[in-house]
C-alpha cells in the first residue's frame, strides 16, 4: 500500500528469507565463502550457527541457487523433527531416488550407488538440513555414518548443518564427539553493527526501486539499529511497519518517532537491546573476537585463494 508514496517497486522488508535481499556484509561473504569452498573441497560435515533471525536461512537459499548453477544435487531439509526413517523418505525423495523397500540396509545401498554414479560424473550431492538444532542425538549419529559413503580421495556426501546456537551445544554432547570431530568447517552469523544496519536498510531499500531521496532519517535509522538489537529479522519488521504508519500519517522521510512508536507496539523498546558488545565496537573500544562473524576452519590450513569460490558469484 505504501509503495508507491515511496516510489518503491516491490516490498523491500518482506518476511520471506528472499536471496535477492541479502545485504553482503563482510560476515555474511565469508560465510558463503566458507560455506562453497567446504562443498567445493567436499569436506563432508559444515555447521552455520547463529541467533534467530540473523539471516541464516536466507545464505541457505543464495548458497542453493549456487549450488544450482554449478549442478549439484541437492536436498534440502526444513523441518529437523524426523524420525530416522522420514528424514530418508525425504532426502531420498529431493535427491530423486526411487527406492520402495522401507528396509534401511537397501535404502543405503541405493543411496550409495547413486552417489557413486554421479561421483564419476565429477558431480557432488550435497544435504542441507535447517534448523538443525532440533534434530535428535539418533538422527546426528545417523548422518555422522552417511559421512562413511566415500572413496579413497572425496567424501560422497556434503552435509550442511544450519541452526541456532543450541546446535552448537548439542554438538558438544560427549556422546556426539564421533560427529563434532568430522566438522570441518565452521560459520557463524551475528547481529550487524550500527553502520552495517543502516547500510542494510538503504540496501534493501534501493534493490525495491527507491531513488536517493531518503526514505528513513538518519535517526530513524539509528533507532531501528537500537531497537532491533542489529538483528535482521526484527529490522525488516520495524521497517516494514513503520513505513505503514508513516504512510498513514503522509511522513517522508519516516521520523524517529515513528520507529519509536512502532517498537514500543511490538515491545521491542524493553525486550531487545543492541547487544553490549555491539555498542562497543560502535563507539571504537577494542572488543576481543570469540567466534562470532568467524568461519574456522579444520584442519588449521586457510585454502589457496583460487579454490574459494568468490561469495559475489554465489
Amino acid at each position: 500500500m505504501y509503495k508507491a508514496f515511496y516510489g518503491l517497486r516491490v516490498e523491500p522488508f518482506g518476511v520471506s528469507p528472499d536471496p535477492d535481499f541479502l545485504y553482503m556484509t563482510p560476515a555474511v561473504r565469508e560465510a558463503l565463502a566458507s560455506l562453497s569452498y567446504a562443498l567445493y573441497s567436499r569436506k563432508g560435515i559444515v555447521t552455520l550457527t547463529g541467533e534467530v533471525g540473523t539471516g541464516k536461512t536466507t545464505i541457505i537459499n543464495k548458497l542453493m541457487r549456487w549450488l544450482q548453477r554449478m549442478h549439484y544435487a541437492s536436498a534440502l531439509i526444513f523441518n529437523a523433527r524426523l524420525s530416522v526413517t522420514d528424514f530418508f523418505d525425504v532426502m531420498l525423495a529431493d535427491f530423486g531416488i526411487e527406492c520402495e523397500s522401507r528396509e534401511k540396509g537397501l535404502r543405503l545401498l541405493k543411496l550409495n550407488d547413486w552417489l557413486l554414479q554421479h561421483a564419476r560424473l565429477g558431480q557432488t550431492a550435497v544435504v542441507i538440513v535447517d534448523e538443525a538444532q532440533g534434530l535428535s542425538a539418533e538422527l546426528l549419529e545417523e548422518l555422522r555414518l552417511l559421512t562413511n559413503l566415500e572413496t579413497h580421495t572425496h567424501k560422497l556426501l556434503q552435509i550442511v548443518l544450519s541452526g541456532q546456537p543450541e546446535l552448537d551445544a548439542k554438538l558438544r554432547d560427549p556422546e556426539l564427539r564421533q560427529l563434532r570431530q568430522r566438522i570441518m568447517v565452521r560459520c557463524t552469523t551475528r547481529p550487524l553493527k550500527a553502520e552495517e544496519a543502516h547500510e542494510y536498510v538503504k540496501e534493501r531499500l534501493r534493490r525495491a526501486g527507491a531513488n536517493n531521496v531518503p526514505i528513513f532519517s538518519e535517526e530513524a535509522l539509528q533507532a531501528i539499529w537500537h531497537y532491533s538489537g542489529g538483528i535482521p529479522r526484527s529490522i525488516n519488521m520495524l521497517c516494514e511497519h513503520s513505513l505503514i504508519n508513516a504512510f498513514a500519517d503522509e511522513q517522508r522521510p519516516v521520523p524517529e518517532q515513528t520507529v519509536r512508536l512502532v517498537a514500543q507496539e511490538f515491545d521491542l523498546d524493553e525486550a531487545i537491546a543492541a547487544p553490549a558488545a555491539l555498542v562497543a565496537e560502535n563507539r571504537g573500544m577494542p572488543l576481543a573476537r570469540v567466534g562470532p562473524g568467524s568461519a574456522k576452519l579444520f584442519p588449521a590450513e586457510k585454502p589457496g585463494l583460487a579454490a574459494v569460490p568468490d561469495p559475489r558469484k554465489i
